[in-house]
């Protein structure tokens, strides 16, 4: 099983983050993982990008051209998803925020209301562990059953308190996907 990935959104919305911990719960699973991030120099607000490998066989390359899944975090990164996604690949999408519909019809499209659900759980600063739930269901390709001991390393101690949202983010990302 490989797993090649590339999430899309705008600064500020966790994708980067997102790819981190998609790739460090793949590492505990003792997956083979890449990471590449992509983003601009703007704190929030600018272009975020990341092309994730999950592969249970060494990688040749962390080069992320076709992806076998795109996530698609705002309107401006659909379609540069969209372009590179493989043909029958799986397309995740915020529906929160992209409202337009996809050209892609040889595409699994998957919509997660990301941000609708991190604000029920009280916080949009959850959207990208909705998505990471989604994820994860859809694809299979790391199951996250070590997620709360990379959120333990990952975070500062001072955010441990939000763990429990963060695991309650995730569950919510995967009951989306059927």
């Amino acid at each position: 099983m490989t797993e090649k990935t590339f999430m899309a959104g705008f600064g500020g919305q966790g994708v980067i983050s997102l790819g981190q911990l998609w790739v460090y719960c793949g590492m505990k699973e003792s997956k083979e993982v890449t990471f590449f991030p992509f983003y601009g120099a703007e704190k929030r607000g600018g272009i975020a990008r990341a092309s994730v490998i999950v592969s249970d066989s060494e990688i040749a390359s962390p080069l992320v051209t076709t992806p076998d899944s795109a996530i698609v975090m705002n309107i401006d990164s659909l379609k540069l998803c969209e372009d590179c996604l493989k043909k029958g690949g799986t397309l995740l999408i915020n529906s929160s925020l992209v409202k337009q519909e996809t050209t892609r019809k040889d595409a699994r499209v998957i919509k997660v209301p990301c941000n609708e659900i991190a604000e029920q759980l009280g916080d949009v600063r959850f959207a990208n562990m909705v998505m990471m739930g989604a994820l994860s269901k859809a694809t299979g390709a790391v199951k996250l059953d070590k997620l709360e001991a990379v959120l333990k390393s990952f975070f500062p101690e001072s955010k441990h308190k939000f763990i429990p949202k963060n695991l309650e983010a995730i569950e919510a990302g995967m009951k989306v996907v059927k």
